[in-house]
């Protein structure tokens, strides 16, 4: 979403909600603007990001058995992809349908307006006969709107573990509404990353470039520019933990020093202390069996997990009950 298209009250809202809570708090979602789009694109890139090309992996060598069942109806469907990015993973499903001469038409649900405008771009390129409907939204309200019901069967993908992008509490309410926003014998495609070795996890988040750095930093640039601010980016570090125990990740902006923070959109000063932080993102990491729990939660039935070859990633099939 570029600045233009950016929700000003929002925004400005979200923002002063946050940093005058008890921790100090940003809504990760308004990392992406332009730059942000480009930085995360990066990240997918990087040595220590494993998460996309295991998933890569995963949609790569199997997504014939993934889809198997949506094509066996032999009928019409919706392809909805909440939280679409660039596309580059959902693109080996998009053009092995297409080669499939299936009818369908993709929804890509996407918050920021800017990558749902490259993404158009390069499918009207690359797949020139899709049928595209991108849908500038948040999760939550496309799924409470459905404008893409029109009684056809429909694939809901939830992929590149966005739903780890929240607490739990948050990740049962999304659940609660993928339950609201199908119908019985629809599919949903989660991808979910998995438990493992803590460093792996930790190293994902903290890479030698300092990419992911700068993609948090980016967030007090934005806050700058949009809302009038004198945030100081060399007076925070970027500092990620994870606990093996809940499975989050999380990732905090540090503040090396007391100082104040004026955004003058709110005209409002906000005091730091010495190493306060804003905590500012949460990638959860999840097993098996709470991946199974969740499914059951929103009236779903696992229907085949599909793992890369070390077990790292899992995009599981759900199917409405």
């Amino acid at each position: 979403m570029n600045a233009k298209n950016t929700d000003f009250g929002s925004f400005a809202q979200d923002v002063m909600l946050g940093l005058n809570s008890t921790p100090k708090t940003l809504p990760s979602k308004y990392f992406y603007d332009a730059k942000g789009d480009k930085l995360f694109q990066q990240i997918m890139a990087l040595p220590e990001y494993y998460l996309t090309r295991k998933e890569y992996e995963i949609l790569e060598l199997q997504h014939e058995q993934i889809l198997e069942q949506v094509l066996a109806s032999n009928q019409p469907f919706n392809l909805v992809e909440l939280g679409a990015g660039d596309g580059m993973k959902t693109k080996i499903l998009l053009r092995y349908l297409t080669e499939q001469k299936v009818e369908f038409t993709y929804y890509p649900v996407d918050f920021s307006g800017s990558v749902l405008e490259e993404l158009e771009g390069s499918l009207a390129k690359e797949l020139p006969q899709l049928v595209v409907k991108p849908l500038q939204d948040t999760y939550r309200d496309s799924l409470k709107k459905q404008v893409w019901e029109d009684g056809r069967p429909n694939l809901i993908l939830f992929m590149g573990a966005n739903l780890g992008n929240f607490g739990v509490d948050e990740a049962k309410n999304i659940i609660d509404h993928l339950r609201v926003g199908t119908k019985r014998g629809d599919l949903v495609l989660l991808g979910f990353d998995l438990k493992k070795n803590p460093q792996t996890i930790l190293n994902a988040y903290h890479d030698e470039q300092g990419v992911t750095r700068e993609f948090n930093m980016n967030l007090l640039d934005r806050i700058n520019r949009e809302l009038d601010a004198d945030f100081d980016r060399d007076s925070f570090v970027h500092w990620p933990t994870y606990d093996p125990v809940s499975g989050e990740c999380r990732s905090y902006l540090v503040s090396e020093k007391t100082q104040d923070v004026t955004i003058g959109a709110l005209n409002q000063t906000f005091k730091f202390e010495a190493f306060e932080s804003i905590f500012t993102e949460i990638s959860k990491k999840y097993s098996l069996s709470e991946i199974s729990y969740l499914a059951s939660l929103g009236g779903f039935e696992v229907k085949e997990n599909f793992m890369d070859s070390e077990g790292y990633f899992a995009d599981v099939l759900w199917e409405k009950k």
